[in-house]
C-alpha cells in the first residue's frame, strides 16, 4: 500500500516529461523533413533558448529571486568553451596574445562545452555565496551589478576575448540533433531539481522564509546550490550558442539578450518547468516572426521611415499584459499532467 503513492507520483512525473518532450520531438522531426536551412536555424535557436530559460527557471523560479547575471554566465561558457575547442591556427589569428599552453591546446567539442559550463559554475560558486544572503530589491540590484562586472571583464580582457571586437574562427559543432539532445537533458535535469529535496526547500524559502528557516532549511546553502546549477546550464547553453553562431562579441551577452530570456520565463511562468518550455516556444516563435515582419516592412518601404524595434516593443507590451492579467505566467506555476 505504501508503494502506491510513490508509484503514482513517479508515473505523474514521467507523463509530465513526455508531454514536454513530445512537441519538441515533433518540431525537430518536421524540421528535418522540411530541410529548410533558415527554419532549421530558428529551431536550433529555440532549443538553445530553451536551455537558457530552463537554467534561469532552476534558480529564479524556485527561489523567487530575479537574476540578471544569467546571461553573463552564458558569456563565460561561450568564451571558455571556444578557448578549448578552437584550432591553434585560428587562435594565432583571432587571439595572438593567448598563453602558449592554451594557444596550442585543442579539445573535442563535448569536453570543451562541459569545461565552459564547469568554469561558469565555479565562478558562480565563488562570487555568489555571500550574495545569497540578500533578498528582494537588494538581490536584484546585486545580480545586475554582477552582470555589469562580467560584461566589463569580457569587453576589456582582450587576451582571451578579443576585447569588444568580434571573436571569429569558431568551428560550427552545434547542429539540430546536438541542440535537441541537450535541451531534452536539461528539461529532465530542471524538472528533477524542482522535484528534489533541494528544490522543495528552495521553494519553501521563497514562499515562507521564516517558516522554512525555523524547520531547519539552510536558505543560503540551497540558494547557492540552485545558483550554481543555473550558471552551469547557462554556461553550457553559451557553449552551444557560440559553436552555432561561430562569431560573436561581448555585446551578445548584454541587456537585449537578458530581456529576451527573461521575457520567455515571465510569459510562460517562472514557477514551473512547463512554463519555461511554453515561454521559450511562444517567445522564440513570436520573436522570429516579428523580426521577419519588421524586415519585410522595411524592404517594401511601406512606411515613410525605417521600422526599428517592433519586436522588442511587442514583447515588452506582452510582458506588461501578462504581469497584470496573469502574474504567474501562462502556466500559472502548474506543470502539465
Amino acid at each position: 500500500m505504501k508503494d502506491k503513492p510513490a508509484s503514482t507520483a513517479t508515473r505523474s512525473h514521467i507523463i509530465t516529461l513526455l508531454i514536454l518532450l513530445l512537441p519538441l520531438i515533433i518540431i525537430a522531426a518536421v524540421t528535418k523533413l522540411i530541410g529548410n536551412v533558415l527554419f532549421e536555424r530558428v529551431v536550433i535557436t529555440l532549443f538553445i533558448n530553451l536551455i537558457l530559460v530552463l537554467g534561469l527557471q532552476a534558480f529564479m523560479g524556485n527561489s523567487g529571486i530575479l537574476s540578471f547575471a544569467h546571461i553573463g554566465f552564458m558569456g563565460i561558457g561561450a568564451y571558455a568553451s571556444v578557448l578549448f575547442s578552437m584550432a591553434p591556427q585560428m587562435k594565432k589569428l583571432a587571439l595572438p596574445d593567448l598563453p602558449l599552453w592554451l594557444g596550442h591546446l585543442q579539445l573535442p567539442f563535448l569536453p570543451s562545452i562541459l569545461i565552459g559550463a564547469i568554469i561558469a559554475a565555479l565562478i558562480a560558486a565563488v562570487v555568489s555565496f555571500p550574495l545569497m544572503r540578500l533578498s528582494d530589491a537588494s538581490a536584484v540590484i546585486t545580480s545586475f551589478a554582477l552582470l555589469v562586472v562580467i560584461h566589463t571583464i569580457l569587453v576589456h580582457w582582450k587576451t582571451v576575448t578579443n576585447g569588444p571586437q568580434t571573436l571569429f574562427g569558431v568551428d560550427r559543432y552545434t547542429h539540430l540533433e546536438t541542440s535537441m539532445c541537450w535541451a531534452f537533458i536539461f528539461i529532465a535535469l530542471a524538472y528533477w531539481f524542482k522535484e528534489s529535496s533541494i528544490g522543495l526547500q528552495l521553494r519553501a524559502s521563497r514562499d515562507e522564509r521564516e517558516a522554512a528557516s525555523t524547520i531547519g532549511v539552510n536558505i543560503i546553502l540551497v540558494r547557492w546550490q540552485g545558483f550554481i546549477l543555473s550558471a552551469f546550464m547557462a554556461g553550457l547553453g553559451g557553449g552551444l550558442w557560440a559553436h552555432f553562431i561561430t562569431s560573436f562579441s561581448p555585446k551578445a551577452f548584454w541587456l537585449k539578450e537578458t530581456f529576451v530570456i527573461l521575457s520567455m520565463l515571465v510569459i510562460g511562468g517562472p514557477n514551473s518547468v512547463s512554463g519555461a518550455v511554453v515561454g521559450a516556444l511562444l517567445v522564440t516563435g513570436a520573436f522570429e516572426g516579428l523580426r521577419g515582419l519588421e524586415n519585410q516592412i522595411n524592404i517594401a518601404q511601406i512606411l515613410p521611415v525605417q521600422l526599428i524595434g517592433l519586436t522588442e516593443i511587442v514583447l515588452s507590451l506582452t510582458m506588461i499584459v501578462i504581469l497584470i492579467k496573469r502574474p504567474l505566467g501562462i502556466m500559472g506555476g502548474r506543470e502539465f499532467r
